[in-house]
């Protein structure tokens, strides 16, 4: 039998209900949908706009920093010491470069780049921002260049640059002096990010590591500038879009005389040693020479790690500035200064005359401390003791005065402190007291370490800088001022000249001190027994002079120096000091050469030779007698 299907009677009101119901539903999620798209629509196009437009900009344009002009350095006849070229250079962006270290080996083979550069510009990539610039080789040439650019395509994120770079016409002659900029390293940054200084510094590759380049660097840099820039989908700069011209750095103007440097350079050829020159009216410095030097350009460029240590380990010691930082005994150029206290505390005046036998001896003390001249000089008063270098009288004039009173005394005419001078590399060397001694040693002061000081030996120690600036305070009658290079500095909108800087100056108790002295060391150089006779014989000009002979070693009680049976090392340093004219001194000139022997015989005539110079090619204020009376 066949079972009929019954028809169901369909319930039209439900049916509706439940469509509406679904279509309310539907409605709601197309119109949640809506706002949805509307309101992320709002967010991109209104909101943010700024926000992704900037992003989106960002694909084709860059804001590019633009590094400023370096100030120039000139010497005081406008000649130019430190000069920007134009140089090329390939620079990577890690961000941009996929295989980095595969690009380098192939750029490396490309160019004959170093594995010692490439080593060294992979650990830069390490700690340096990946989106920064970092060169890979610098100072590339034309054929270079035209080497890379028909490859760059195989090498996205590499690009050639060109910028001014610091070039030292001069050489070796001036880097103790103006020093060198050099590649910007983590400890700049560091230092660069404490002073605030570091968003001034974007684009800039070089900064000042030594002389006047580090003392200035913020006068000599500038102010950084940007460029807009549209950039195609290779990285490819296609036009400008805006750009702020950088503030170029500031020009300074030295006293220094290039050609009476490189004389200074001439003379110290082949030597250990130091010469300085000022003039004592102003403090300002004529030349600084510290030998041996060295070429500071390859320091700008890259100098590569073997020729580094080369200069590092040399036993020549080139990277020391021994016009600021060799610590020599002054020896016996201090005696005028120690004359010149004995006469301000009456210990002495100019006709006091003390026995010199050939040695001198601390009442109860059987040491016997030595004369230069064996038999000794006889009776000696103060201008012959100065003239003939007499220990005996200087020993004598020293225990009684003390080292309270030495210590005090040299501490005014700038011993054992900084001389201030407008370069970072100095030392303070030592005037010896007795509370340096009791830190230093841990030893009381005896009566002999004063007997050693009288002639500059013992623990007393001197910068070159230092011997210069006190002898010109005292030929200039206690005159003081800081020794300066920099004498005008020169911006877009004009030039400020530096005023020279002026201390508190040295007073006596009688003016006539000054000139007494004086009168000794002008015997020096020009008188019958004068040490320095020699050197300085037929000279246009008067001049004053101290001659030293530094040891190096001490000698034991009965010891002769013998300089045939030491070497080399042990030989006396030789120094000297020197002023022009006397009756208005214009150039103070300091010796220190390292284990030459006799300060008369070798220093000295490397001072006339220098005020030689400076009288022939500058000249004197005042007219000078052709004759030199001599007493």
């Amino acid at each position: 039998m066949i079972r009929q299907r019954s028809n169901q009677i369909r319930d039209r009101q439900a049916e509706s209900a439940l469509f509406y119901r679904r279509a309310i539903v539907a409605l709601f999620v197309v119109v949640l949908m809506l706002a949805i798209l509307i309101s992320n629509l709002y967010r991109l196009q209104v909101s943010r706009h700024d926000d992704f437009e900037t992003r989106s900009n960002d694909n084709r344009i860059r804001v590019l920093p633009v590094a400023p002009n370096r100030g120039l350095i000139f010497d005081r006849n406008g000649i130019l010491l430190a000069d920007n070229r134009p140089v090329y250079s390939l620079e990577l962006v890690p961000e941009e470069v996929s295989n980095l270290k595969g690009s380098v080996m192939g750029l490396g083979d490309l160019l004959d780049i170093s594995q010692e550069q490439q080593d060294k510009f992979l650990e830069q990539s390490r700690v340096s921002r990946r989106f920064k610039k970092i060169i890979l080789k610098n100072d590339l040439t034309e054929e270079e260049v035209s080497r890379f650019s028909v490859n760059q395509h195989l090498y996205p994120g590499a690009y050639i640059e060109a910028r001014l770079k610091r070039h030292y016409p001069f050489g070796d002659a001036l880097t103790h002096a103006v020093g060198y900029v050099a590649r910007i390293n983590k400890r700049d940054l560091e230092r660069l990010d404490k002073t605030n200084q570091l968003a001034n510094y974007r684009g800039t590759h070089d900064i000042g590591k030594q002389g006047l380049e580090r003392y200035y660097e913020d006068v000599l840099h500038g102010e950084v500038g940007f460029q807009e820039v549209e950039v195609n989908n290779r990285g490819r700069i296609t036009r400008t879009v805006n750009f702020e011209a950088p503030v170029p750095g500031n020009d300074l103007h030295l006293s220094l005389d290039i050609q009476l440097q490189l004389k200074a350079s001439e003379l110290l050829a082949g030597k250990r040693g130091a010469i300085v020159a000022l003039d004592p009216r102003d403090g300002s410095v004529l030349a600084l020479v510290s030998g041996p030097s060295y070429d500071p350009n390859p320091f700008v460029k890259g100098i590569s790690g073997k020729a580094y240590r080369k200069l590092l380990n040399s036993q020549d010691r080139p990277l020391i500035n021994r016009t600021t930082q060799g610590q020599y005994p002054p020896a016996s150029t201090v005696k005028p200064i120690i004359g010149l206290l004995a006469l301000n505390e009456s210990i002495v005046t100019p006709a006091t005359r003390v026995w010199d036998p050939g040695f001198f001896q601390i009442d109860g003390v059987a040491r016997k401390y030595r004369d230069w001249k064996k038999w000794g000089h006889g009776w000696v008063d103060l201008y012959s003791a100065i003239e003939q270098s007499c220990n005996i009288y200087f020993f004598d004039a020293a225990t009684k005065l003390g080292i309270d009173k030495i210590d005090e005394f040299a501490s005014q005419f700038g011993f054992g402190e900084y001389s201030g001078i407008d370069i970072r590399e100095e030392s303070a060397a030592v005037q010896p007291s007795r509370a340096w001694k009791r830190a230093k040693h841990g030893q009381p002061w005896y009566l002999g370490d004063t007997v050693n000081i009288g002639i500059g030996q013992g623990y007393w120690t001197a910068t070159p800088i230092q011997l210069a600036h006190a002898i010109g305070i005292l030929s200039r009658h206690g005159e003081n001022y800081t020794p300066r290079m920099v004498q005008a500095i020169q911006s877009q909108t004009g030039t400020i000249k530096l005023p020279p800087d002026e201390r508190p100056p040295v007073e006596l108790k009688q003016e006539r001190y000054w000139d007494e002295v004086i009168e000794g060391m002008r015997r020096v150089n020009h008188g019958v027994h004068g040490t320095a006779r020699k050197a300085f014989a037929d000279t246009t000009y008067m001049s004053g002079g101290k001659s030293g002979t530094a040891q190096v070693f001490s000698l034991k009680q009965d010891e002769e120096y013998d300089a045939k049976k030491l070497n080399k090392s042990q030989h006396d340093n030789a120094m000297f000091v020197s002023f022009a004219p006397v009756n208005n001194p214009q150039i103070v000139v300091a010796v220190a050469i390292e284990n030459q022997g006799g300060g008369s015989s070798n220093a000295a005539p490397m001072a006339r030779a220098m005020i030689d110079f400076y009288a022939n090619s500058i000249g004197f204020d005042t007219p000078l007698p052709t004759g030199i009376p001599v007493p």
